[in-house]
């Protein structure tokens, strides 16, 4: 990781050559011309966490999520869509998220 020498921003790579990179300043447009054996690129690894699945507007839509029968808190409809999501520790209990079908509110049960 590289620094502007004039503003202290970090560099980042914009061109790549054969042979060369270009670093630059996305602040002040400083620019560096570095070997490319000395970019490395950071790979981001994703944990559980961000692997959540939150059923959206177009997949409410096909019907095809199951149905319980529970008082919205919002609205006071009692037909709301039904899911479960492991969000915790495996020797926990999941989850359980509900939709409104009237308002679309979304709300959680832990079990």
């Amino acid at each position: 990781m590289e620094f502007c020498p004039s503003c202290g921003t970090r560099l980042i790579p914009t061109q790549e050559k054969e042979k060369t990179s270009i670093l630059s300043c996305p602040n002040c447009g400083y620019k560096k011309t570095t070997s490319r054996s000395t970019v490395a690129k950071r790979v981001i690894g994703h944990g559980p966490r961000d692997r959540i699945a939150v059923i959206g507007k177009e997949e409410q839509k096909l019907r095809t999520t199951p149905t319980a029968k529970i008082e919205c808190p919002k609205c006071g409809n009692n037909l709301a869509y039904t899911w479960q999501v492991q969000t915790r520790s495996a020797d926990e209990g999941a989850t359980q998220f509900f939709r409104c079908t009237e308002c679309g509110y979304t709300y959680r049960e832990y079990t």
